[in-house]
């Protein structure tokens, strides 16, 4: 005989909330096996457990607007309807909120991301190619924190005195891949750490396969070296300030080129450069081989001004100059992706605003895995239509996202 009774959750009520299709990219086994790895797990039953408080981190970056226990109330809003709310238990204050967050700290909210933050795109995903490479993209960006003293210390100000900026700046460098719009890596620190300096932490994220595009303020020759020994191809724009020591035109109108270390004279570049013209190679410390290409786009660039691109693709029958050229527009699409975060998940203007650096830390991972998981459901959606993702509405999807997790509650019935 079947029972009418309705079978309640067993276990803490808290145990059974999740976030629907952002969960379900960061199941529970994976999560239990981060809070063993970074030592977050409770010693003892708690009302608001580690892998709870990993998924209400996420669920802050969903909803960024609203308060801290707003955000749980739309967790477990419907959960009364569904007859499954027990009565004793109460939606947990601010204060019990946070002591749970500061328990959690930033370390599992971090290792989460690196583990499950992997490029998304398939062979067939529209503009996430070129060739057999799959293009990547470096960027960085600055968020407002809240105003505490240990925020400022931590993070500090861009400026000073009177003209110092009114909010604390976290700085973040991140890479992106370009054909999703997926964040695949990223680095945390200051507004006074330069973003290069953030770069050089990201190497580990690229490699064979790619290619990585970075915009003239992130060039170096150090860095530009760094990302080239992980194996990965190199497509990074330069200024005027940086010298290259010209050698042969190409037939694509392209043409190889010396970049240079730092510090060299005018007089042994032009030596270096003789000698790399005869077919000696010169040493890697002074200069490095590269191909560069030049061009303008009239509509970005209405005043002519002359983009100069240098790669470590040399021979132009494996990518001609046009085909880089347009390539490398791709990278806008990194710019996109730290915007997404910055306007449509935190809103324009908007600070976050947890009090302490770890908190700020955490709360930043937490944007950038409901960014990554919101991604890889529109991936999910444009993939098998045969849709380029960037055709795929990040707002709508997040708003699809932010209903799915208020109506259904994420508690099954």
């Amino acid at each position: 005989m079947t029972s009418s009774v309705e079978e309640r959750p067993q276990g803490r009520l808290t145990d059974h909330i999740g976030l629907g299709v952002v969960s379900a990219r960061f199941g529970r086994d994976l999560l239990e096996e981060i809070l063993n790895r970074t030592g977050r797990r409770e010693k003892r039953s708690r009302r608001l457990p580690a892998h709870v408080m990993v998924r209400y981190v996420i669920a802050m970056g969903l909803f960024f607007a609203e308060s801290y226990d707003e955000v749980m109330r739309r967790l477990v809003g419907n959960l009364r309807r569904l007859g499954s709310w027990d009565d004793d238990w109460q939606v947990p204050t601010k204060s019990a909120i946070t002591q749970a967050r500061q328990r959690l700290g930033p370390e599992p909210m971090k290792a989460l991301f690196e583990r499950a933050a992997v490029p998304l795109a398939g062979p067939g995903t529209k503009g996430a190619f070129i060739g057999r490479r799959r293009l990547m993209a470096i960027d960085a960006t600055s968020f407002d924190v809240a105003d505490t003293p240990d925020n400022a210390q931590r993070f500090g100000r861009l400026g000073s005195g009177p003209k110092a900026s009114a909010y604390p700046k976290l700085h973040v460098a991140a890479v992106a891949e370009c054909g999703s719009h997926a964040i695949v890596g990223a680095v945390l620190g200051g507004c006074r750490t330069g973003e290069r300096t953030l770069a050089a932490d990201l190497t580990g994220t690229v490699g064979p396969g790619m290619l990585v595009m970075a915009d003239a303020g992130l060039y170096s020759y150090d860095l530009f070296n760094r990302y080239a020994a992980t194996g990965a191809d190199l497509a990074w724009r330069i200024g005027a300030s940086v010298s290259v020591g010209h050698l042969n035109w190409l037939a694509d109108g392209s043409y190889h080129a010396l970049i240079y270390a730092p510090g060299l004279s005018a007089a042994r570049r032009a030596r270096l450069a003789e000698q790399a013209r005869a077919g000696h190679q010169v040493p890697a410390e002074l200069a490095r081989l590269v191909r560069v290409v030049e061009y303008t786009v009239p509509d970005r660039n209405p005043d002519g001004d002359l983009i100069v691109v240098i790669t470590t693709v040399t021979d132009p029958h494996d990518i001609d100059a046009l085909t880089l050229a347009e390539a490398y527009h791709q990278r806008w699409e990194e710019e996109s992706a730290l915007d997404e975060i910055k306007t449509d998940l935190r809103g324009r203007g908007e600070v976050l605003r947890s009090k302490t650096p770890d908190l700020v830390e955490q709360q930043m991972w937490g944007l950038l895995l409901a960014h990554y998981a919101i991604r890889a459901l529109l991936l999910d959606a444009a993939d098998p239509a045969g849709y380029d993702p960037d055709r795929m509405s990040f707002i709508k999807g997040l708003r699809v996202v932010r209903r799915q997790v208020t109506d259904q509650a994420a508690i099954t019935p």
